[in-house]
């Protein structure tokens, strides 16, 4: 038996199993058939079944007990066999689980009407349901998974019975409607409440409608309860097509739901009536790349074909200068410039000139800032390394492209020789000049993390082979003055377990968020290199803006105020106070930090350059020989 509980603690994404019926019936099993029988006529067909899920990816598999309580098996004369059904159902999943998936317990209503709707009494039903909860405890089951439940009295007697025979974990799910109420009336805010108060560890919805009416109920579960939500969606309404039923949605819309029930916060998703293996794979490629998952271990094929073997990630030193000095602990100097508005780079190059000829380490290229239109980040990053010859650090952003799109681009920019990357989930369109644009976020930054790092491997998110490993150094970003600390925290530490390589914050302005950042990083022992953020101010104007309109920025009332003063006396006052209090926030953090990221304001950089130094042994801006030679080479 293995402790669910672990699961239940972790936070992250996990996947339940897809339908049990809709594949007995795929494999010539008639419906006037008790299924539950199955697991002791034939039991094969229904381990093939499990093992099939398990290789999908489901990390929890379902008993085949829906129907297997007294009630309902006695429609089928079957009713004196319930503990031996039931027993040998458990083990059967849990052969078919191994050592590392979950076997729930399953568990349906009673298809008795009982008080105040019908005449079974409260006490009678929960006594059915103990009866089946302990033979499944007898079977060996890590949990028990209450579903398809429409009455909110007979699920709480379903609680109450299986906490009578147990005490594993209990996941508690009902059935909407399209206008997401039960057949009772009862909304999703109530349903969890309700589940909630009554013992439940998660929370949830299954069967009925498909993903889409599913998705619109999430809010009103997750805004209600603080306890772990499921979503199990059909695979679609039912169709008649030919005189059969069938269930439309395919394996990859499925899976494009999946993801995007766990990006609002769901923590474990699956498959009910019409879903089966292909589509439970689907979704399992949503759930690892939105997951914060450990370094993965999965198995490629040895070339002599004599075992399989775990690819190793080519050292970060070999991969570009970056990553060298990165991995010699040696300080690291960038600028970020922002690509330009058209399509033509000439005087963003020269600027970048000046950048290489002053010795700075890197150029970092935002990908659609503020969801700005704007020449892409990657054509960019290959302009500037090919025509100036200084490594690019490209910002990647999940706004704009699926997960087949992503993949994409990175093996393009593998070969293009770009290597250095800053991994991002992109500032929603609204905030841009064309809000209606569609944005896509198939995954976050804690997912494309996870997809570069497999890319390492020389894996795609399927754990397939893709030959020779791509060499990226795997960079994210951070904010120290994020409003909600700790889940900022959470997800920061997330993306390090998924493989981050280093980190660059947003703009510092206050030297005690910083501080506040490195100290619970060392204080957990995370050691990973921290590259500050930090933005000369032009004037009052650009500090108030930033402060009120870009995301993730503070700017203290004090730098405001010092800005304001500044600005008043003039223009140049006001750039040169800027600058000041930008080289004084990085003297203060050289200490705390490996390296600096220093914003160019409109393509400025030698405010840029200002700002470094604030370096000791910093030689200051290029000299104007190198700034004769750098621009006659963009001549």
């Amino acid at each position: 038996m293995r402790d669910f509980r672990r699961l239940l603690a972790d936070g992250r994404p996990h996947l339940f199993d897809g339908a049990m019926g809709t594949m007995l019936y795929a494999r010539g099993v008639y419906i006037n058939r008790c299924y539950d029988e199955l697991s002791l006529t034939q039991p094969d067909l229904v381990r093939d079944v499990h093992r099939a899920y398990v290789k999908a990816g489901a990390e929890i598999i379902e008993t085949n007990t829906y129907g297997a309580s007294r009630p309902k098996l006695a429609r089928h004369g079957l009713d004196d066999r319930l503990h031996e059904i039931n027993v040998a159902a458990a083990r059967l999943a849990r052969d078919a689980a191994g050592e590392r998936v979950y076997v729930a317990g399953a568990i349906g209503p009673l298809g008795l009407r009982i008080e105040p709707y019908g005449p079974t009494a409260r006490d009678e039903a929960r006594g059915i349901f103990r009866e089946q909860a302990a033979a499944l405890a007898d079977g060996g089951v890590d949990l028990f998974i209450l579903e398809t439940f429409a009455d909110l009295e007979e699920i709480h007697q379903a609680i109450l019975g299986v906490r009578d025979a147990s005490q594993l974990p209990i996941v508690a799910q009902m059935v909407i409607r399209e206008d997401g109420r039960t057949a009772y009336g009862s909304d999703a805010a109530l349903i969890s409440e309700r589940l909630a108060e009554w013992g439940a560890d998660v929370v949830g919805l299954n069967c009925s409608v498909g993903p889409s009416a599913m998705l619109n109920a999430a809010d009103r579960l997750l805004g209600t309860t603080d306890r772990p939500v499921s979503m199990q969606p059909n695979a679609g309404l039912p169709r008649e097509v030919e005189g059969r039923t069938m269930y439309m949605a395919s394996p990859e819309y499925m899976a494009s739901y999946a993801a995007r029930m766990i990006r609002k916060g769901v923590r474990f998703v699956g498959g009910c009536c019409g879903t089966t293996p292909e589509h439970v794979a689907a979704m399992a490629g949503a759930v690892r790349m939105l997951s914060p998952a450990s370094e993965p271990r999965i198995a490629v094929e040895a070339g002599d074909g004599e075992g399989a073997v775990t690819r190793e990630p080519a050292p970060l030193a070999e991969r570009s200068s970056w990553g060298r000095k990165l991995a010699a602990g040696e300080f690291l100097t960038t600028v970020e410039i922002v690509p330009p508005r058209g399509s033509n780079p000439d005087a963003m190059l020269d600027g970048v000139r000046l950048l290489k000829a002053a010795g700075v380490d890197g150029v970092n290229v935002p990908d659609g800032p503020r969801a700005q239109s704007r020449m892409g980040a990657l054509a960019t990053a290959v302009l500037i390394q090919q025509r100036v010859g200084i490594e690019a650090v490209v910002h990647y952003c999940c706004r704009d492209r699926n997960l087949l799109g992503m993949l994409s681009d990175l093996l393009g920019a593998q070969a293009l020789g770009l290597r250095n990357l800053l991994l991002i989930t992109g500032d929603p369109p609204k905030m841009g000049p064309y809000p209606d644009a569609t944005a896509v976020f198939d995954i976050d930054a804690i997912g494309l993390t996870n997809l570069v790092s497999r890319l390492n491997r020389g894996l795609d998110p399927g754990g397939n082979a893709l030959g020779e490993p791509t060499q990226f150094v795997v960079g994210v970003g951070v904010n120290p003055g994020a409003e909600d600390f700790e889940n900022e925290m959470r997800r920061f530490y997330w993306k390090v377990e998924a493989g981050a390589e280093y980190c660059i914050t947003q703009p510092v302005f206050d030297l005690a968020q910083l501080e506040r950042f490195v100290r619970r990083i060392e204080k957990d022992g995370l050691r990973i290199p921290v590259i500050a953020g930090v933005w000369p101010l032009v004037s009052a104007r650009n500090a108030e803006f930033l402060a009120n309109e870009v995301p993730g920025v503070v700017v203290p009332e004090p730098v405001l105020a010092r800005m304001r003063i500044a600005s008043a006396e003039g223009k140049d006052r006001g750039t040169d106070e800027g600058t000041r209090i930008a080289q004084e926030m990085l003297a203060e953090a050289l200490p705390m930090i490996q390296g600096v990221q220093v914003s160019a304001p409109f393509g400025k950089v030698q405010l840029a350059l200002r700002v470094f130094e604030a370096i000791p042994g910093w030689r200051g801006e290029a000299s104007d020989v190198e700034v004769r030679q750098a621009v006659a080479a963009g001549a």
